[in-house]
């Protein structure tokens, strides 16, 4: 653990650990005031800002919520034991490497130790440890990667400091960050929690007075920001400026092969180009030549940003990362919008990034039908992506470096052709490729240089490694060709042509259910493509009773639904709401603010669903979000019940796994057949599981030949169609099919050829 040590200066604060002496941190109470404090105190504000923790006020005890989840993930459980104490920081907070959990566990099991020789019992020391380590999770988890680096994490407290806050901060202070203690009242609280001043030092500095009434955190703020805003709008401008596709040739891939100091000796210049590729030159050659051109400039430069497709839209947290007000003028709302772009670390740099972002939106400010929302809308876009790029583009960046940033494929909306056209200003070569030339790329600029080719070329990823050149024969590409000929708004299908499904529910008539059980679905009613999707229509109904009361016709006409592509649930419940299901303990992880967790569930050790082929598993992703935000099921956002969802669809039957993956939209689907005779409910498992494989686009049939409301507990609404088919029939026993007669299927078609009725 780390040592408290004192400081010579206020400066010491912001040196490095190797500088310090000891490699000790530091833990200071200011309790007065003057000129030289309050410029510390804003210089280290910034610093906790951008690596720390600044509290305004109390630490908030972990309410109900939190210590619900930290059951959940968790349990109450407790021991005095440094191997406990260290798993569970492993489990709760698995960012920490292990020589910083190694500071935690010990700081954390002495300070327990402390508290248990001063007569504390076993259970309040458990109510400790569990609030420690909420606060360590809800409050300090953003720096406890941070704790023993080079770089020491700062904590700001600001108020008079509990028992309880100022334990948990001794102990991230012995783990190696720094501390300041900002008391306006001075110190007479602290000492009774800390009288010998054991914990941290007082600041003790000439000329120390009292601090001013309106002196705080906010006050702090409010300078920065007013100086900031100031340095805005009075600021200078960049003292470079770009020179882009003066200094070309004319071929995209060889021009930005040129490194940069052979484009140009003017040092007031950066030189970048702004290219796009239109179709291919030679289709056999293209992926590799790009492959090889990538290889050249990733070794030639440290920043290349590959962007495939379009760029993601921004996520609703980076969205509210935008700090935005409602605006009723054009100016106010660009300058007020321009303060987020922030990059600190080299200030020529972000008055680049300013007058890029200025230079943009006053240009899409002039197009007609533009107007200030949607402007505003533009501007947020553009912000959200740069600080996502922001990172991977401009990481240490100095004159006069340029990076790289290629977008495969057409830009396909304005978003994305004005983050290209913000981006193209700033010190950053943009490479537009758009080889398949029946996608037309909206972006349009005065600035960008095109080269043209009249081959077509459907790529739809760029290749970074070996294994991503794919590079086709002459006879393949003519092969693709004619299949675009043959397989586009032909009705002919080729295997596996579509990988998104939409369902649509069929109303029939029950005698139609037979008819269309066997019918591919491109053959049903209502089936329908697009570019991406097919729609295909699903049967999702219930049938109640036996028809005519004949039971052996009834089993007989079950068995003729019985296909290969049919799943048997035979029983209710189907599954049990006790049986073992390895996802359950996760769940919880894998859905957060609104969203499944896509990749953290592909990299849970516990995935099943790894070996299907990748749109596969997209579907069933989309499928089950779908069914969780429809909240169809009985409980979802109320009890928990996404979770349980969650859970059943990613451990489904094998044999259930097997018919997805080799479900083809275009062909036929596979079913589900529920079996019910008795008077149990189908559990709330085989009803998620029944919905989802309806969303999936199966065909499910539940048989109830008692007519009771057996298979609706667990539904919001009413989603399936109900047959009724005769009377109600009792007590029966699900046979073994294999032992069913199929003479009633076989008497049926004789009796259609002789046109005779039973």
């Amino acid at each position: 653990m780390f040592e408290h040590k004192k400081i010579s200066g206020l400066d010491d604060f912001f040196m490095e650990l190797s500088r310090r002496a000891g490699k000790g941190i530091f833990f200071y109470r200011i309790n007065g005031y003057t000129q030289e404090i309050a410029a510390f105190i804003k210089k280290y504000y910034e610093a906790a800002r951008k690596s720390g923790v600044i509290i305004e006020g109390k630490l908030q005890n972990p309410d109900e919520k939190n210590l619900s989840y930290y059951n959940e993930i968790m349990g109450m459980d407790f021991q005095m034991d440094m191997g406990f104490i260290s798993a569970s920081l492993k489990k709760w907070l698995p960012r920490m490497n292990e020589y910083q959990r190694g500071n935690v566990a010990t700081s954390i099991y002495d300070t327990l130790d402390s508290l248990r020789k001063a007569g504390k019992n076993e259970n309040m020391l458990r109510n400790a440890y569990i609030k420690f380590m909420c606060w360590l999770y809800y409050k300090f988890e953003r720096i406890i990667n941070l704790l023993g680096e080079e770089h020491v994490p700062k904590i700001l407290y600001e108020g008079e400091i509990s028992n309880y806050e100022l334990l948990l901060i001794t102990v991230l202070a012995k783990a190696g960050c720094d501390v300041v203690l900002l008391q306006y009242h001075g110190d007479q609280k602290y000492l009774q929690l800390d009288p010998g001043s054991e914990l941290s030092d007082d600041l003790a500095l000439p000329n120390m007075k009292a601090f001013p009434e309106t002196f705080n955190l906010k006050w702090i703020v409010q300078q920065i920001q007013e100086e900031f805003n100031n340095e805005r709008l009075y600021g200078e401008s960049p003292s470079v400026r770009g020179c882009t596709n003066a200094w070309i040739e004319g071929k995209c891939l060889e021009d930005i092969r040129k490194s940069i100091s052979v484009r140009g000796n003017d040092t007031s210049l950066f030189y970048n180009c702004f290219c796009r590729m239109n179709g291919v030159e030679d289709k056999l050659t293209y992926m590799n030549e790009l492959f090889q051109f990538y290889q050249e400039i990733k070794s030639g430069r440290q920043r290349v940003l590959v962007i495939d497709g379009g760029i993601a839209p921004p996520t609703n947290e980076e969205i509210a990362a935008i700090n935005r007000k409602s605006y009723s003028k054009q100016d106010i709302m660009l300058l007020d919008l321009s303060n987020n772009i922030r990059y600190t670390f080299n200030v020529e740099l972000q008055r680049l990034m300013i007058k890029a972002f200025m230079d943009v939106m006053l240009a899409e400010a002039k197009l007609a039908g533009m107007n200030l929302n949607k402007l505003t809308n533009k501007a947020v876009y553009l912000l959200c992506w740069l600080k996502r790029y922001q990172s991977e583009l401009f990481q240490n960046w100095k004159m006069p470096d340029v990076s790289c940033c290629i977008h495969m494929g057409a830009c396909t909306n304005e978003n994305e052709a004005v983050f290209l056209k913000f981006l193209a200003r700033l010190p950053v070569d943009v490479l537009i490729l758009n080889p398949n030339l029946n996608v037309k790329c909206c972006l349009e600029d005065a600035v960008l240089y095109e080269e043209n080719y009249v081959e077509s070329l459907n790529v739809n990823r760029f290749p970074r490694e070996n294994t991503d050149v794919h590079i086709g024969t002459a006879a393949y590409h003519a092969e693709r060709e004619l299949d675009t000929l043959m397989y586009q708004d032909s009705g002919m299908y080729r295997s596996q042509q579509y990988h998104k499904a939409n369902p649509i529910n069929l109303q029939t008539m029950y005698e139609e259910i037979r008819i269309l059980w066997n019918e591919d679905l491109k053959f049903r009613p209502n089936f329908s493509t697009s570019q991406e999707a097919v729609n295909i229509p699903v049967i999702y109904a219930k049938v109640s009773g036996v028809k005519d009361g004949d039971i052996a016709q009834y089993w007989s006409s079950i068995k003729e639904l019985l296909t290969e592509d049919t799943f048997l649930m035979n029983k209710a419940p189907f599954i049990e709401p006790t049986a073992p299901n390895p996802i359950k303990a996760y769940a919880a992880e894998f859905w957060k603010n609104g969203k499944l967790q896509r990749s953290r569930i592909k990299e849970h050790r516990c995935y099943q669903y790894g070996v299907l082929r990748d749109e596969v598993q997209e579907h069933i992703f989309d499928k089950l979000q779908m069914l969780i935000e429809s909240r169809l099921i009985h409980g979802t956002f109320e009890n928990g019940t996404e979770y349980t969802i969650i859970a059943t669809i990613l451990n489904l039957h094998r044999d259930i796994v097997r018919l997805i993956q080799k479900f083809d939209f275009t062909k036929k689907n596979p079913k589900i057949i529920f079996i019910n005779t008795g008077e149990g409910l189908i559990s709330l498992e085989d009803t998620i599981v029944t919905a989802f494989l309806n969303l999936i686009g199966f065909d499910v049939i539940y048989f109830v030949p008692t007519g009771y409301q057996s298979i609706e507990k667990f539904f919001n609404r009413k989603v399936f169609e109900e047959h009724q088919i005769g009377q109600y029939v009792y007590d029966l026993q699900t046979p073994d099919f294999r032992n069913i007669s199929s003479n009633a299927r076989q008497k049926k078609w004789r009796d259609k050829i002789f046109k005779r009725g039973t």
